[in-house]
């Protein structure tokens, strides 16, 4: 098949860019150059700022494609900006949404397709929520074949997964690890979470591209395995070689003391909530989809990758400083109610 990915080099699209390589698609990258050393020989790169919609409009002028996959539209007027590009040069466009969208706190931990798109506490996800019911109405009054794919926490080898980190990313975290230091973890670590390791969402999406009943629906794409994030963290320290010193603290304390990292968001909305996902709809139309990586083997995988490219090693002295700080003041606190 002949499909445009705008993005395609990313944390999600990498592995997918990769799979449809393989398997001899024709493939265009719409974006503005990132990891193009990374990508397979036969996938073709369309050099452009999808923001620059005059200039993505005469690039793509005379093309038309089986699919179009957008990976990068965050806010409602990107999507029409999408509209207006691709209405007549797709039969599918596939759109990456989000599975934090789904009701915070839930109703029940199975998270069905049906489950209501209701997050009062990110504005992310509402944006995704928004952007979603934009294009179901394109589809609805314009016909316009637009597919909704909903991931949840979905990580490569160049991160692992995390639920408190920085905005360096999780290199910091992993760090303290080494360094035998304490490592925050929100709530008592015991709730239940889904971490997809990107290759395995990746064939969940190829096998609904070009799937006339995947029109106009909305799937999400995860791993049936669900862990306790004391599993996660407990993995990443098995894979470093060290003890993990876990320092629990509650999300809502996390959003009070550390505002700049939008924890109320992060984890209020998302990650401190227990979920298990249902992915029956997805396997109805891709029966042979299985997610086959386990946590203990992708964080394991991922750690050994990380600590043998430096260019992974993101230090976040900010962040380390923070955690120090929010851990010598709830120890404070201990000892103050202790005395008392």
């Amino acid at each position: 098949m002949k499909i445009l990915f705008v993005g395609g080099t990313g944390t999600i699209s990498m592995a997918i860019t990769r799979l449809l390589a393989k398997r001899g698609d024709e493939l265009y990258l719409l974006n503005r150059g990132s990891r193009t050393s990374e990508l397979p020989e036969n996938v073709r790169v369309i050099n452009a700022d999808i923001s620059d919609e005059a200039d993505v409009a005469k690039k793509l002028e005379g093309m038309t494609f089986d699919c179009v996959g957008e990976f990068i539209g965050f806010v409602p007027s990107q999507l029409e900006r999408d509209y207006r590009l691709f209405k007549d040069k797709t039969k599918q466009f596939i759109y990456i949404s989000s599975a934090s969208a789904y009701q915070k706190p839930p109703r029940s931990h199975i998270i069905t397709e049906e489950t209501p798109l209701e997050n009062p506490y990110w504005e992310y996800s509402r944006n995704k929520k928004a952007c979603e019911d934009y294009l179901m109405e394109r589809y609805e009054k314009d016909g316009f074949p637009v597919t909704i794919v909903r991931p949840s926490h979905t990580y490569d080898e160049r991160s692992v997964p995390l639920g408190v980190h920085g905005n360096g990313g999780s290199w910091q975290v992993v760090k303290r690890i080494m360094e035998g230091k304490p490592v925050i973890i929100h709530g008592d670590g015991s709730s239940l979470w889904t971490i997809t390791h990107n290759s395995d969402f990746a064939k969940g999406y190829v096998g609904l591209i070009g799937d006339p009943k995947a029109i106009g629906q909305a799937f999400h794409i995860t791993t049936d395995e669900s862990v306790s994030w004391n599993r996660i963290y407990g993995a990443i320290a098995q894979a470093l070689g060290k003890e993990l010193k876990p320092y629990y603290v509650s999300s809502q304390m996390l959003a009070d003391m550390g505002r700049q990292y939008d924890f109320t968001g992060s984890l209020t909305g998302d990650k401190s909530n227990t979920v298990i996902f249902d992915n029956s709809k997805l396997k109805s139309l891709v029966p042979d989809f299985k997610a086959e990586i386990s946590a203990e083997e992708g964080i394991k995988m991922t750690v050994r990758n990380i600590l043998s490219h430096p260019e992974f090693q993101n230090e976040d002295k900010e962040f380390d400083e923070w955690c120090d700080r929010v851990i010598e003041v709830l120890e404070k606190a201990k000892e103050t109610m202790n005395n008392d």
